[in-house]
């Protein structure tokens, strides 16, 4: 039975309702500060803790519930006899719930100006401390630091019967691992942001990348097994969801996905959302082993669909389909004659979830269209863990630099940045041939960009499209001319590629020489 608790919230959302319900349940409640006030105000009865311990708040609020007649009442056992009766003997009540949450750390630390002074002034300590005895001794106090749950304790309070009053030994734990994950993603933060700033202390100069870093992610599921059936596996997401992020996904129907089909997802999800801007308003992106092998722009999914099926069809079977439109009944139609192992789209009609209802193993995600970006992306290696920015950037027409004695036509030049929008999301030593908002031709992850120019080439002969006339973006400059003369004997008539190279003169020099426009990105799109 829950006789008292102690509130004492920063965010206080919710707050009010919870108290009342407490109080109404003749649950006496204790309080600190700006809490205390909002319950007083409001005609909830409260004991402010500086009279229920006897001793002032000090200190600017640094000393308050740091007293052992709090922390005694928290952290004593109640089946420990010993610990009952020294309650007993200094006059300490057991406090029954701690309702806690933190001084706003991150959200200070997040505003442009944050001086020092203030990143200090809002690291908590009581109430971590509070929250970690609750937690520790939660087979008897019920803690909690989050909002969502005062509706779950309620209503077990409210339980009737034998029941009425307890709070169950689950919810109790869960309760109490939910506060460890708290605490440690707080003092995380803190970590993170103190060891980010240099000798000079300040805010505006403080690294990106701090000498200790912390990540925290919450499982969403176990995986059968890893990227092979011999690796375990399971998916996390980050703790604040990302706009826009594949995490953000609710499936509609199908097997469960796999390590490889989250994988994989993630690639077309990514690409597809990048190909927006352009002419037609529809976006297709299919994707094997996290490689595009399929991009077109369309009138509507069906039209998009359609196109960037005609690069690989073969490569497409069993591959990951994403949209940036809603999937309608006549997309849902063609897609379903196509083996594929998972559907992505903002959403789809009522027909098209109708339509693939018959296709029960293949996985249908909505997700809502965002432009929210990872804060780091990382890659593991053996003892340790590369951490850079995510490659975020999208070049523009106002970053191009024309090269060539050449002068693109508007056309070549719409048909150049759908490419290089294309192999920004394809392996390295990419090939990417387009034309009229569709890949033509796609050759990947190859040791060199002539080999993937052939592969691009095999790959359009095989689909039966002309390369005659059409544009090739490369994710890297060309060495050597050897590379353009390839594209430009399958037919490609612009090129679009970083530059960079000590030989640039030399390739650029081979374009004129074959009359061809040659186009610099000032950027590289690498992808290992």
């Amino acid at each position: 039975m829950i006789k008292q608790a102690l509130i004492s919230v920063s965010d206080k959302t919710g707050v009010l309702d919870f108290a009342r319900a407490l109080s109404s349940l003749g649950v006496n409640i204790l309080s600190t500060g700006g809490t205390a006030k909002l319950l007083q105000d409001n005609g909830v009865p409260v004991t402010e803790v500086a009279d229920y311990t006897g001793f002032p708040e000090m200190l600017d609020g640094r000393v308050k519930t740091l007293h052992p007649k709090v922390h005694g009442g928290i952290l004593a056992r109640r089946d420990f006899p010993e610990h009952v009766s020294k309650l007993e003997e200094h006059g300490i009540p057991e406090i029954d719930m701690v309702v806690v949450n933190l001084y706003p750390f991150q959200a200070t630390v997040a505003k442009d100006d944050c001086s020092l002074e203030d990143a200090i002034e809002n690291i908590d300590i009581g109430g971590p401390t509070m929250l970690r005895s609750a937690a520790k001794n939660h087979r008897d106090v019920v803690v909690i630091c989050d909002p969502a749950d005062y509706g779950v304790v309620l209503a077990e309070m409210k339980g009737t019967g034998q029941s009425a009053g307890a709070v169950g030994y689950d919810t109790k734990f869960r309760l109490a691992k939910k506060v460890f994950a708290h605490t440690a993603q707080y003092d995380g933060a803190i970590t993170n942001y103190l060891t980010s700033l240099g000798d000079d202390k300040r805010h505006a100069t403080r690294s990106s990348y701090p000498a200790t870093i912390n990540m925290s992610f919450e499982k969403v599921q176990d995986m059968r097994y890893g990227e092979n059936p011999h690796q375990g596996a399971a998916f996390y997401r980050d703790i604040v969801a990302i706009d826009g992020a594949l995490a953000n996904y609710r499936q509609l129907h199908g097997k469960e996905l796999s390590y490889n089909n989250i994988a994989d997802a993630d690639a077309a999800w990514e690409c597809v959302k990048s190909l927006g801007g352009f002419a037609q308003p529809a976006g297709c992106v299919i994707v094997k082993h996290a490689n595009p092998c399929g991009v077109a722009i369309g009138l509507d999914a069906l039209d998009a669909y359609t196109r960037a099926l005609q690069t690989d069809p073969t490569s497409a079977f069993g591959g990951i389909i994403a949209f940036n439109v809603d999937v309608d009944g006549r997309a849902a139609e063609a897609l379903a004659k196509l083996f594929v192992e998972v559907l992505i789209a903002p959403a789809f009609t009522a027909e098209a979830r109708q339509i693939m209802a018959a296709k029960q193993n293949v996985r249908l995600l909505e997700i809502p269209l965002g432009s929210g970006q990872n804060p780091y992306d990382v890659k593991r290696v053996g003892g340790g863990l590369l951490v850079q920015a995510p490659d975020a950037k999208n070049v523009g027409i106002g970053d191009l630099r024309v090269v060539s004695k050449k002068q693109p036509t508007q056309q070549q030049l719409q048909d150049m940045m759908f490419a290089w929008r294309v192999a920004k999301f394809v392996k390295s030593n990419a090939i990417v041939f387009c034309g009229n908002g569709m890949t033509l031709g796609v050759g990947a992850g190859q040791m060199s960009r002539i080999d993937s120019a052939r592969i691009a080439s095999i790959k359009a002969q095989n689909a039966g499209l002309s390369l005659a006339g059409s544009a090739v973006a490369s994710d890297a400059f060309f060495p050597f001319r050897d590379g353009l003369d390839v594209v430009v004997d399958a037919g490609a008539t612009c090129v679009i590629h970083p530059g960079g190279s000590m030989r640039d003169q030399e390739v650029i020099d081979a374009a004129d020489e074959r009359g061809v426009v040659m186009l610099y990105t000032g950027t590289r799109h690498f992808r290992h």
